[in-house]
């Protein structure tokens, strides 16, 4: 390890910048950000520089380097774009036992910036030893990906507490540590991070008396989580930390594997699936799982396809769960329509197409379908149906004779957003003997209407 890493506070502190340009003003503004005194020496100085220094209280001078303006700082930034300068700021600085950082010089720094994360009061950082900053940032963005934007709203949340949980407990480091332990893996973290502070605090209030008391007042929680269309990228951030969160996953047929193994490893997981006239669990006994589970002390995921919300059954599911006083969240996800039509380039809405869109679910019932036919006869509406594959021959047939035009484009977007994404093009009356002799696999989505003529132009996944 070349670097020792270190949280250092400049607040009010004097600091110096060498140099004038675009890169002394981006070390100023993480200076600023910290609260030290900015001054700066340089020839000509950045307007926006001198700006962030005056407000610090630090002072400008516009003149060329000399050795003794190292004096009174703690910390020396060289930021010029003449090497030799920066050598001598780096010599002089070393001479003198100050903290310095050189600019793209790593062999001239004793300090350097690493990557930052910055969630006050956390603070995370990311080193390279200065070697490859490319990839610290890299490695920055993937770990920034898994931390909550206001996870320092959890920090403050546990910084106005510490005392008081420290005295409750008789200062025992053991039960203190156990104690916020066990805190940070509750429902009382998730409520802060949801903005929900009173609720948060109540809860707070109830744990740390059950623990006095020596009773268990944590409960169970259920997170509903839309897994999106099928490529895990799309997962959002707080899907991604309820799911790592979770003891027990309940997921369905069309969860992509790749997501339910981004999941926590060690949690229990039930395939709950549903294929057409073939359900591993009927909807009312997953309904009850979710309770059940959640009443045993589980943080359970629910992990739906698409939107929980958009003909997933998430208003069901959490039902039952209100009437059972369960606590909950529910985790928007990118519905099909959404994936299947961007990765498709095929836009749903279009100024010289279409000004609405309409979203219908295609399943047979007695080997009929019951749709508001008439309704969607209007040229300046984008139709989409889910679940619609088996009766795509009566969804063709029925808007013809209804008096929808034979010639209205259709897509059939299969297994969107996967790396096994088909999109086949047709016309209402074409499209069932373009597919005819090919093997089509659920999940499908139906895309009727004029945008779907824009596919051969904008489509840029898999491009002719």
């Amino acid at each position: 390890m070349d670097y020792l890493p270190l949280c250092f506070k400049v607040k009010k502190r004097s600091c110096l910048i060498i140099g004038g340009g675009t890169i002394a003003y981006r070390k100023a503004v993480l200076l600023n950000k910290a609260g030290a005194t900015i001054n700066v020496v340089a020839p000509k100085i950045d307007p926006k520089l001198a700006d962030l220094a005056e407000q610090s209280g630090g002072v400008l001078t516009r003149r060329e380097y000399h050795s003794d303006d190292l004096q009174g700082h703690i910390f020396i930034i060289g930021a010029t774009d003449i090497e030799p300068v920066n050598q001598r700021v780096a010599h002089d600085a070393n001479a003198l036992g100050l903290l310095v950082n050189i600019v793209d010089s790593p062999d001239l720094c004793n300090v350097i910036f690493p990557a930052l994360i910055d969630r006050t009061p956390l603070l995370i950082s990311v080193s390279s030893s200065g070697a490859a900053p490319v990839l610290a940032r890299a490695i920055r963005s993937q770990i920034e990906s898994s931390v909550a934007a206001n996870i320092g709203e959890l920090g403050d949340f546990i910084a106005e507490r510490r005392s008081a949980v420290r005295v409750a407990l008789d200062n025992s480091e053991s039960r203190v540590r156990e104690f916020w332990e066990n805190m940070l893996d509750s429902e009382i973290s998730e409520r802060v991070l949801a903005g929900r502070n009173d609720e948060a605090d109540k809860l707070f209030n109830q744990y740390l008396k059950g623990v006095l008391d020596k009773s268990d007042v944590m409960k169970g929680e259920v997170y509903l989580v839309g897994a999106g269309p099928g490529d895990p990228d799309l997962l959002t951030f707080k899907a991604l930390r309820l799911m790592q969160r979770a003891d027990v996953v309940l997921y369905d047929r069309l969860v992509a594997p790749a997501i339910v193994d981004m999941t926590r490893r060690d949690a229990e997981r039930i395939y709950v699936g549903k294929a057409r006239s073939n359900h591993a669990l009927p909807q009312g006994e997953i309904n009850q799982l979710l309770i059940d589970l959640a009443k045993a002390g589980n943080k359970v995921v629910r992990l739906k396809g698409g939107d929980p919300f958009i003909f997933g059954r998430g208003g069901e599911e959490i039902e039952g769960l209100t009437e059972h006083g369960i606590p909950f969240q529910i985790v928007p996800g990118i519905s099909a329509a959404n994936g299947c039509a961007c990765y498709s380039g095929i836009p749903l809405t279009h100024r010289d197409h279409a000004q609405s869109v309409r979203f219908l679910t295609g399943h047979l019932k007695d080997g009929s379908m019951d749709l508001p036919w008439q309704e969607l006869l209007p040229d300046s509406q984008t139709v989409v149906i889910y679940m619609g594959l088996i009766g795509l021959e009566i969804i063709c047939k029925q808007l013809i004779a209804h008096g929808k035009s034979a010639d209205t484009p259709i897509a059939l977007v299969e297994r969107g957003t996967t790396p096994n994404q088909q999109t086949h093009i047709g016309t209402l009356e074409t499209i069932h003997g373009i597919i005819q002799g090919k093997e089509v696999h659920a999940p499908t989505l139906i895309i009727i209407g004029s945008v779907v003529s824009l596919h051969s132009r904008l489509q840029w996944l898999n491009p002719a």
